[in-house]
């Protein structure tokens, strides 16, 4: 429901509710952007919807609403699915074919190109940003080096297809009126990236079913999508090194394989899980393992959500959701040897973590406090935004009746 600040204070030519749209990136699996963007449609529930492709698994639609996808030409590429991310280079051009017109408000949940979807001058755009693009900035090197294109004629082609990226990236984003970052480590990207300031909203925890239970057992745990820059391998050979220890791992992707091969018997690789099963583990774990420089990363407090503490790689979201010595510890390098250091510490002082102070720390980033701060956002926003608007308007008549 649009917010009755505005439609007591602005005059009755603009004070309508505006139609919304939100603009996704795509619809595939169900991570951190899929759950705040349900809390977006929770505040804005007529909104329509709009992403480059829709391959959702009924499963996790129920947070859609029934809403129709709005979708763009690669929905009709077959297995699309299973190639998406090789279509960056269409991924630009796609964006901007999304018809918005007649919306007056756009919200565009970005982390690659949502938030280059063609706006006027008479529609108001705001974007939720994760992140600028990693494989175009500050994380081109590590991109080209994880798929084997340091060097050679592809390595050139894939460089200046970067450039060019970078271009259209730094171009879409003047395209925005208010950027939202969802941690100050991200808004500190924006500002190097796009030169445009932010204000940091976090992204929503499901406190509500996230909650402490059980007794701890004697293994560790964590779970993710298995791609490179989540860095589970690390944590595997971590283990490897301490067979005394035991893991426990969650998670499926295209690094599986590959995990699969360096696990030793200490470790358990379980693949996808359904929810109560990643639940009940986050309930009994010593500790969750976080090895990844996330824009945020709601894994983390996930499991302090449960009461559960974090050894988690200091870099990134996890400087602000993780506190050092109360919640968890940091450990500073991307490696296994700084990963058993750090479990080394952990146990050393293990008894000194209280999951009661561990859980209210994780209440600070609930899906309630996430809706009211975007809704006040947003709707303030659109107040400026409408009266503007109306006194320009206005403003023409006024000058010509005192000219008269």
């Amino acid at each position: 429901m649009p917010d009755s600040r505005f439609l007591e204070s602005t005059p009755s030519s603009v004070g309508k509710t505006p139609r919304v749209a939100l603009v996704h990136e795509w619809l595939y699996t169900y991570a951190g952007a899929e759950k705040v963007l349900e809390a977006m449609l929770a505040e804005f529930p007529d909104a329509d919807v709009f992403c480059l492709i829709d391959r959702m698994p009924q499963r996790h639609r129920t947070g859609l609403r029934g809403k129709k996808i709005r979708t763009t030409m690669l929905q009709k590429i077959p297995f699309v699915e299973r190639i998406y991310r090789r279509l960056l280079p269409l991924m630009p051009f796609a964006i901007e074919q999304l018809d918005l017109t007649g919306y007056d408000l756009i919200i565009s949940n970005s982390h690659a190109v949502a938030k280059g979807v063609v706006t006027s001058s008479s529609q108001l755009h705001i974007c939720y940003c994760y992140t600028p693009m990693r494989y175009a900035w500050d994380l081109q090197e590590q991109y080209l080096r994880e798929s084997g294109i340091q060097r050679g004629v592809r390595s050139v082609l894939a460089r200046y297809f970067l450039h060019r990226i970078r271009l259209w990236d730094h171009a879409s984003a003047q395209r925005v009126d208010h950027f939202i970052a969802c941690s100050a480590y991200i808004g500190r990207r924006i500002n190097k990236a796009y030169r445009r300031d932010s204000t940091v909203i976090y992204p929503n925890v499901d406190t509500a079913q996230f909650v402490p239970g059980g007794s701890r057992e004697d293994f560790y745990f964590c779970s993710s999508r298995m791609v490179p820059y989540k860095k589970m391998h690390l944590i595997v050979e971590a283990f490897a090194k301490m067979p005394d220890r035991r893991l426990i791992m969650i998670g499926t992707g295209p690094q599986f394989k590959r995990i699969s091969k360096l696990a030793t018997p200490n470790v358990t690789l379980l693949g996808y899980q359904p929810f109560p099963v990643l639940l009940d583990h986050l309930q009994r774990a010593r500790a969750f393992i976080f090895a990844a420089e996330e824009d945020f990363g709601i894994a983390p407090l996930e499991a302090q959500a449960c009461g559960t503490p974090v050894l988690a790689f200091g870099r990134g979201g996890a400087q602000e959701t993780v506190i050092h010595g109360k919640t968890g510890l940091h450990f500073h390098e991307q490696t296994a040897d700084s990963i058993c250091e750090v479990v080394e510490r952990f146990e050393a002082m293990e008894t000194t973590f209280d999951p009661e102070q561990i859980r209210r720390h994780a209440l600070r980033f609930s899906t309630d406090r996430f809706r009211r701060e975007f809704s006040d956002f947003v709707w303030d926003h659109w107040h400026q935004y409408a009266t503007q608007a109306a006194d320009a308007t206005l403003r023409p008549a006024s000058v010509l009746e005192h000219a008269a």
